[in-house]
């Protein structure tokens, strides 16, 4: 897959993108008990229970007859004695059972323990944690909303103040380190696995990082911890990055985007528009922004970036004109210079920028 298509059309995470989801105030499921400890509400209690007829005799068995004797077995003649003693018979082999040998498993130590086979690492855990990159002493974790830290009232303190700096540090590098960022939000998923604001924020910095496996399964289990679908569009763009812009537009299909807000949506379609291109289908990449959002004289938070895809896209198609159009409407909605709109404009344009030199008055 053409890595420059992957960049110029995901929903990358803007340079606060991170700390927004980290200052989310998400509520986790808390998993609730039985009706008691112990107790299965689907099962009767003993009271409801039918309970056995009383016998008609009074519970009394009539005593046997003098001499009476339960008749004999049929077979009881071809049985054979026990030996003296009513002990079994001794093994004709000595009552040595054969040695264990490659073929019917490992030989037992002389204290009767199994071998260890070598695989699982010291300590009994049964995976191997990553080492934690180190954290800055200014860093303190009360840098973080009040409504995430809540989240992470479930963990010892002292845990919890460590993922907390975690999720600091990978929020401050998310931009100019993603590598080293991912690192801490991994740190703080490896301590707080069950923390839904853990595990999206980890998500969220594998993906920046180019850790598309590893981004959707983080997402997926924010997804059911949180029950927040807002996940989709950058859940969706992994699967392009896995090479899988199919699953991408199936995703962009399932009755979870209806419970979208605008934003999400059009990020979600600008992830089907790369899509479309990623399989060869330029005209159906542009067709795939279509809709009442592509109006220049009604602009929303999302709208520079929504011009700027289908600008592009425009381009892809081979309608250089209306790409012009549609990066100039791009370069005029974005305010907060999250495209690159006005410098494909001026390229489409043909203007050409000219570096000064350093000497130059």
């Amino acid at each position: 897959m053409d890595e420059n298509a992957l960049g110029a059309n995901t929903p990358e995470c803007l340079p606060n993108k991170l700390c927004i989801a980290i200052d989310r105030r998400m509520a986790v499921d808390e998993q609730s008990g039985g009706t008691g400890e112990g107790a299965n509400p689907d099962r009767p209690q003993r009271s409801d229970r039918a309970k056995r007829p009383a016998r008609s005799d009074g519970g009394n068995r009539p005593p046997r007859s003098d001499g009476a004797k339960r008749p004999a077995r049929p077979d009881d003649a071809n049985r054979p004695a026990r030996s003296e003693g009513g002990k079994r018979p001794a093994r004709t082999d000595g009552g040595d059972r054969p040695a264990r040998t490659a073929s019917n498993g490992p030989a037992r130590s002389a204290a009767g323990a199994r071998p260890s086979t070598g695989n699982r690492p010291e300590g009994g855990s049964r995976s191997a944690r990553r080492a934690e990159p180190p954290l800055p002493a200014d860093v303190t974790g009360a840098e973080l909303d009040r409504a995430v830290r809540a989240e992470l009232a479930s963990l010892a303190s002292m845990n919890a103040d460590i993922v907390a700096r975690h999720l600091v540090m990978a929020g401050r590098l998310l931009d100019e380190d993603p590598d080293l960022a991912y690192l801490h939000a991994t740190a703080a998923a490896q301590r707080a696995g069950r923390v839904g604001v853990v595990r999206e924020a980890a998500g969220l910095a594998a993906y920046r990082s180019g850790h598309y496996a590893e981004a959707l399964s983080e997402l997926r289990a924010a997804r059911r911890i949180t029950g927040d679908n807002s996940f989709l569009p950058v859940m969706a763009d992994c699967e392009r990055g896995l090479g899988r812009p199919e699953r991408a537009i199936e995703m962009a299909a399932t009755p979870d985007v209806a419970r979208l807000d605008a934003a999400s949506r059009v990020e979600l379609l600008i992830v089907v528009s790369g899509a479309r291109r990623d399989m060869g289908q330029p005209d159906a990449a542009v067709l795939a922004l279509q809709g009442n959002g592509l109006n220049p004289a009604q602009r929303k938070a999302w709208s520079a970036r929504l011009f700027y895809a289908y600008a592009d896209a425009l381009g892809e198609a081979g309608r250089a004109d209306e790409a012009l159009t549609w990066f100039g409407h791009a370069a005029a909605a974005d305010t907060e210079g999250e495209t690159d709109a006005d410098v494909r404009l001026a390229e489409l344009s043909g203007v050409t920028f000219v570096e000064a030199d350093e000497g130059d008055g």
